[in-house]
């Protein structure tokens, strides 16, 4: 099942190319909004989801790093032994990892992951996120739909 990198791969691309666009024309912190309840705010997060650790004194990097190193090299092995009527499976497993190295660049390259997707209501803010941790919420959500559905025919 190893032909699904090519699902990572599209993400880790995506992800990357939505990061420098946003690092090269947009200011720290400055915000475009695009449609109510949505914009697009430029931060950096030194943390992990939801900016866990960000504030922790610069060993959570290494922390991440190697956490999204061993995450990657578990799912890429469990990709391999998965049979091949698994395609559903597969693909969410496929999200998971382009997702995880995604955000995993960007640590090794700076030290911090490139959020910019920002969805509010009034002065409520859904922490800013991306295209890599989109892909990770979706594979995640196929992997409980998945495991739902084989529960239920069980």
């Amino acid at each position: 099942m190893l032909k699904w990198l090519w699902l990572t791969a599209l993400v880790i691309v995506l992800d990357q190319a939505s990061k420098l666009l946003v690092d090269h024309t947009m200011g720290l912190f400055e915000s475009i909004p695009l449609i109510p309840l949505f914009q697009l705010t430029y931060v950096r997060n030194t943390g992990a989801a939801f900016s866990l650790l960000a504030q922790a004194g610069g060993w959570q990097r290494w922390f991440f790093i190697a956490l999204s190193v061993t995450a990657g090299a578990a799912i890429a092995y469990w990709l391999k032994q998965l049979p091949k009527q698994r395609r559903w499976e597969a693909a969410a497993w496929a999200l998971v990892l382009g997702g995880a190295l995604g955000n995993l660049i960007d640590r090794i390259a700076y030290g911090y992951v490139i959020d910019f997707l920002d969805a509010y209501y009034q002065q409520w803010h859904f922490p800013a996120f991306n295209v890599a941790d989109s892909a990770i919420t979706i594979g995640v959500a196929m992997l409980l739909i998945d495991a739902m559905l084989t529960a239920r025919h069980k």
